[in-house]
């Protein structure tokens, strides 16, 4: 009863990729960086599967005796956010990235967006979501007007109190939204942040949701659930995915809930595909230059991993790896172009050094034919 369980510590990269200058992230290296500044933090179980020996400026304790193979990941698809990470660890390659909007969105696109949902927005600029929720929390309170903006990522963002614009109908506008945004103005992620509190004190609640592009080609959970194998998901794996080729799913808020489901999933027996993403240190830590939050939410991760790797079963294969960078140690506080870390553990892997891989996509190329799926997807088997 082979499986493939995906982890993605989300942000979690090591260090720039040739191109990060193109991106403005010359000289990023999340890992290493955090670090550097917490030098209490001890990944010792990580390292024992062999994250102190990744080549490259490397920081981490050494082991002579990896129990793990270990390696490091180059993104081939163009931009470094959420759905172009996960889209490439699934086996899908981005050749053109999502359109980004620094300067707002253009006026037809807002015009469009306010008709079909019978009302003006405020916003419409790059920004911090716990901040323009600050800024503009009490005009939007007055005026019922909802709160758009957008990041460095390809993001739709839409902010509403609970009290004036109900998490449901925050919903339903996320969903016109996306029917608006394809083709040209086809951003990755339309994302609804539903907030409550007091003027001076808004804080966003648990009810973010994404509304995702479907993926433009088959991924592996594709195939893994057309040909009959459970592909059960953990997080917001699937908005990423937009529900397809995923069986069964939870939806997490925090990495702890999201730790126990995936020890969950493994405890029962079916064969496929377990896909987890750990997203605290991305949401909660990295857009906010929180460096020793990162570091502790790192920390938890590390040491729930012994939990993780007894609950396996004979035949079951872990990657742990990360979809982007995001560098709590810059002055951006938006996601950084880096390589993905990747850490391999059961009894069919053989500890070495990987190298640096091509693509995110070896992962797919990987699982797709352990667990015997046909398929025709990019990558290189690293078994």
């Amino acid at each position: 009863m082979k499986r493939g369980i995906i982890i993605v510590l989300d942000a979690v990269g090591i260090g720039e990729l040739p191109d990060a200058s193109e991106y403005g992230d010359t000289g990023s290296n999340t890992l290493m960086h955090v670090k550097e500044q917490i030098p209490s933090l001890n990944l010792k179980n990580m390292c024992s599967l062999g994250l102190g020996l990744i080549d490259g400026y490397n920081i981490y304790e050494k082991t002579n005796s990896p129990i793990g193979a270990y390696g490091k990941m180059k993104e081939r698809s163009k931009g470094k956010d959420t759905t172009t990470g996960h889209w490439e660890i699934s086996g899908i390659h981005l050749n053109k990235p999502f359109p980004t909007y620094p300067d707002g969105f253009p006026c037809d696109v807002i015009n469009s967006f306010e008709s079909s949902i019978g009302r003006k927005i405020l916003g419409n600029r790059a920004a911090s979501g716990t901040v323009i929720i600050q800024e503009l929390g009490d005009e939007h309170m007055a005026t019922g007007r909802p709160i758009v903006y957008t990041s460095a990522d390809s993001v739709f963002q839409i902010a509403a109190h609970e009290d004036i614009i109900s998490t449901e109908e925050l919903y339903k506008m996320c969903e016109i939204a996306r029917n608006l945004l394809q083709g040209e103005h086809g951003v990755a992620r339309v994302i609804a942040r539903p907030f409550t509190g007091t003027s001076g004190n808004y804080t966003r609640t648990e009810g973010r949701k994404d509304f995702s592009l479907p993926p433009i080609a088959p991924t592996l959970l594709d195939c893994a659930k057309e040909q009959g194998k459970t592909v059960a998901c953990v997080g917001k794996i699937e908005d990423i995915f937009c529900n397809r080729g995923i069986t069964k799913s939870v939806h997490t808020h925090t990495n702890a809930q999201g730790i126990e489901q995936t020890i969950k999933y493994i405890n029962e027996d079916f064969e496929g595909i377990i896909f987890t993403n750990l997203v605290d240190t991305d949401m909660l830590y990295g857009h906010r230059n929180d460096v020793k939050g990162f570091a502790d939410s790192l920390q938890y991760f590390d040491d729930n991993l012994p939990r993780i790797m007894s609950a396996m079963k004979a035949e079951d294969i872990l990657f742990i790896t990360s979809d982007h960078g995001c560098d709590p140690t810059t002055p951006s506080t938006d996601h950084s172009r880096e390589h993905s870390f990747l850490l391999m553990y059961g009894n069919s892997v053989k500890p070495r050094n990987l190298g640096t891989r091509e693509t995110f996509s070896d992962i797919a190329k990987t699982i797709a034919q352990y667990i015997n799926i046909d398929n025709n997807l990019d990558g290189t088997n690293m078994l």
